[in-house]
């Protein structure tokens, strides 16, 4: 399990259960979300520059995406359904996530990050789950060669060219984040385009597949000096008949100073949450 998520996730469902509005008005400490400024008069954006710290502008709670992909939640409702293939479906219903309409209990998922085959977890997140489940802070570094994005999770970073070349048509090996490239569209939306993303990860949380035929889209477009509208597009077509949006979501910059905590997936606490908690509730106790 992810250090301090336990604790987080605990207090997030007290929140959620009393007041509908505090789970997406959650918060890390020291940070500034939009319901701080209500009220406030935007300033102008500057050009071509993206960087700083950002966290999800609605509130900590937002960048969970706990059921899912933001935009495209596991909850059963039909606007919500994706367009799989008949492959695609069938690679769905054969993972066993802990969340969503095909959840399954903690100590049974497939899911690579929280157990999987091994019973140990950890398994790297690796793209674009990194940015569709638990993600709560970006660091956005820009130099004249590339774009470097760190992350809270896992410690995990992605270093982007943006010095004009494209991406391979063929790739020697698939990555755990992939292969991407970067270019700015205008002044104000930055581009991203990756592929070559291992398929032994997850798109998401609950449990939606991708193969190696992946492409996902970011658009990173500085609305003022303060907001930075994240859209991510999922494209495979051998998983899904036609692309999707993952991620739609506003995020908000914050101080230079901002205090970025650990989130790192530990092997040995996993497996002490599998021997006490989820293999219990399983009836699994001498697992």
């Amino acid at each position: 399990m992810a250090k301090g998520f336990v604790v987080f996730a605990m207090a997030v469902v007290v929140l959620w259960l009393s007041v509908p509005l505090a789970y997406a008005q959650a918060r890390q400490p020291g940070a500034v979300y939009d319901f701080d400024r209500k009220g406030e008069k935007p300033v102008p954006a500057p050009r071509r520059d993206i960087s700083g710290i950002w966290l999800p502008a609605a509130g900590a709670g937002v960048g969970t995406q706990a059921n899912g992909a933001q935009m495209m939640p596991s909850d059963g409702r039909p606007e919500h359904e994706l367009p799989f293939t008949p492959l695609g479906r069938k690679r769905f219903l054969a993972n066993k996530p802990s969340v969503g309409v095909t959840a399954v209990t903690p100590a049974l998922t497939s899911d690579p990050v929280k157990g999987g085959e091994t019973g140990f977890g950890c398994d790297p997140v690796g793209f674009p789950r990194i940015m569709l489940w638990n993600f709560r802070t970006v660091r956005i570094m820009q130099t004249p060669e590339n774009v470097v994005m760190l992350y809270l999770l896992n410690s995990k970073w992605r270093v982007i060219p943006t010095d004009g070349r494209e991406l391979p048509k063929e790739f020697d090996e698939p990555r755990w984040l992939g292969y991407s490239v970067g270019r700015w569209a205008d002044d104000y939306t930055f581009v991203v385009d990756s592929a070559g993303m291992d398929e032994r990860t997850w798109i998401d949380a609950a449990g939606r597949p991708h193969t190696e035929a992946l492409r996902v889209e970011e658009r990173y477009q500085r609305v003022d000096r303060d907001h930075l509208l994240v859209t991510l597009t999922i494209d495979d077509p051998e998983m899904y008949t036609k692309p999707w949006v993952a991620l739609r979501m506003s995020l908000r910059l914050q101080s230079p100073t901002f205090d970025i905590r650990e989130m790192e997936c530990v092997p040995s606490e996993t497996a002490q949450y599998n021997k006490f908690v989820a293999n219990p509730a399983a009836g699994l106790q001498d697992k």
